[in-house]
């Protein structure tokens, strides 16, 4: 069995560095200023998450979780603020309806949102958006290997999202027994990038904690990261703010969740997704800023002022299950 490796076994080894100050490395990926895009969930993406993401630099996906109209709605409402406007739609049932009608309502990037998108009939909805809206460009997945991201790419996608089973609240390797560490996910999908010469850039999406994962993800492959439970919890995440123990929080959820697929079609089939709350964490620009000091200052330990160089320069050593403990603020230990 090969051996595969998430993003605790491993650590970036500091370089020599002639970064004078963090504010002259560009963490950007093109089209965006920094590398984050928040996750189409319905406690984490509609059109407040989405335009506080635009003007951060990043960009949001508008979940899918409901009716057309409504999510037509949101898209119009992000439209006033930036031009790039992406909405999540699905790849069987009211997909090629709802297509249309966001594409009327000004969205120009769709997300093929689908827990395994290797899979034929990814195919044929990648094939006949493109065949239909050449001008938009499409975000896919998820899948969890070198040849999944391959396929997906030669379909058409544009971007194409990478890990699957990795999310906080997902509980897909519990109760299908598939999976792949997301670490090594990213390791596989851009090998096969460069080998084969593919165009379509790579999402980091699940199992990411911290801005030190984000920082592994890019040197890894990744071009983005996607994230939900590092945004959800915010003002602008979807949902109420509640007091649970005299402490303030908001529901977090799976999309594929008893609760949450119960609340959008009023049954659910498998279950592969986990519903909690999560604490309260204020304004999502102050957490995007902590988050981009952050990856920052990841890039300046290896002594890269972009994510090509970060790529170029990057050590990878891996740690001992000690070396895990003596990583993380150990005084907190019991």
């Amino acid at each position: 069995m090969k051996e595969a490796l998430s993003y605790d076994d491993v650590l970036l080894v500091p370089q020599y560095s002639e970064i004078r100050s963090r504010l002259q490395i560009d963490i950007g990926s093109d089209p965006l200023k920094i590398p984050i895009i928040s996750s189409p969930m319905d406690t984490v993406t509609e059109s407040d998450m989405a335009i506080a993401m635009a003007n951060a630099g990043g960009l949001g996906v508008i979940h899918r979780y409901n009716s057309i109209d409504k999510q037509v709605q949101e898209v119009r409402k992000v439209k006033q603020h930036t031009d790039l406007v992406c909405a999540a739609i699905g790849i069987s049932g009211d997909y090629k309806d709802r297509t249309f009608e966001l594409h009327s309502a000004g969205c120009n990037m769709f997300c093929l949102d689908v827990a395994h998108g290797h899979h034929v009939m990814m195919k044929e909805a990648i094939q006949w958006i493109k065949a239909i809206h050449p001008d938009v460009k499409i975000m896919a997945g998820n899948v969890a290997t070198g040849n999944g991201y391959a396929d997906l790419s030669e379909w058409g996608a544009d971007y194409v999202r990478c890990n699957v089973g990795g999310g906080s609240i997902c509980s897909t390797r519990i109760q299908t027994g598939h999976g792949y560490p997301g670490l090594q996910t990213l390791f596989d999908c851009y090998d096969a990038k460069e080998m084969y010469g593919l165009e379509a850039k790579i999402i980091a999406d699940g199992g990411i904690r911290n801005s030190g994962d984000i920082v592994k993800a890019l040197a890894a492959g990744a071009d983005f990261v996607m994230l939900g439970s590092l945004l959800a919890g915010t003002d602008e995440a979807p949902g109420e703010t509640f007091i649970q123990d005299g402490v303030m929080k908001k529901v977090y959820r799976g999309m594929a969740s008893k609760e949450a697929q119960q609340n959008w079609k009023g049954t659910y089939s498998s279950f592969e997704g986990v519903s909690s709350t999560i604490l309260y964490r204020g304004a999502v620009a102050d957490v995007l800023n902590d988050l981009e000091r952050g990856i920052r200052s990841g890039f300046s330990y290896s002594g890269a002022d972009s994510i090509y160089e970060l790529r170029q320069r990057c050590v990878w050593a891996k740690q001992t299950g000690a070396g895990q403990i003596e990583s993380s603020p150990h005084i907190l230990r019991k």
